[in-house]
């Protein structure tokens, strides 16, 4: 379901544009959870909710974060991610993507709080050239000095960027690097 804020009450649609609906939108997902989640199991079906953030008014401690459709979807959720734009991926000056960061804020089927970090190119979805690059540099694989990537002695590429188009070009070098971070 894109997005739960995008979700519209009965009472919304058939009311007037200035009519007050306090809570209507968290009452409509706690009883709709209800139902749901009882046929969900039953069929095993997952269910996929995406939500935005909105801020808080006047909070002085703690996030002014909150997530619309009150406090039900997040009681009911198995697992929940906090996907976040950390930034945007240039070749020059045209935007090419994005720097993703995935972090695991609830998850009731294996250990929580984990975070993740990939590239999105738009068009092509998660970057595995990417994803190699950081995984090589992670493990030892490939060396980084400055903007350069090296390995095994041969040059990548100055700027992630430029790694990323030779793996996308050199194929059994980036499957030689999938294989060595596999081991």
């Amino acid at each position: 379901i894109d997005s739960v804020a995008a979700l519209v009450p009965r009472a919304e649609i058939e009311g007037e544009m200035g009519d007050s609906h306090v809570g209507l939108q968290a009452r409509l997902m706690s009883q709709a959870l209800r139902k749901m989640t009882g046929a969900l199991n039953n069929s095993g079906t997952t269910a996929i909710f995406i939500n935005q953030l909105r801020e808080k008014i006047g909070v002085m401690f703690g996030s002014p974060e909150t997530t619309t459709g009150g406090k039900a979807l997040k009681f009911y959720a198995s697992v929940r991610l906090d996907v976040r734009r950390i930034e945007t991926l240039k070749d020059g000056t045209d935007a090419v993507g994005n720097r993703t960061r995935v972090k695991v804020v609830k998850n009731k089927v294996s250990p929580p709080f984990k975070q993740a970090e990939f590239d999105i190119l738009y068009g092509q979805g998660i970057s595995r050239e990417g994803s190699l690059i950081d995984m090589g540099v992670e493990h030892g694989f490939i060396r980084k000095s400055g903007s350069w990537f090296t390995y095994e002695g041969e040059q990548l590429g100055q700027g992630k960027e430029n790694a990323r188009k030779f793996l996308l070009e050199n194929v059994e070098v980036a499957n030689e690097i999938e294989k060595k971070i596999k081991e």
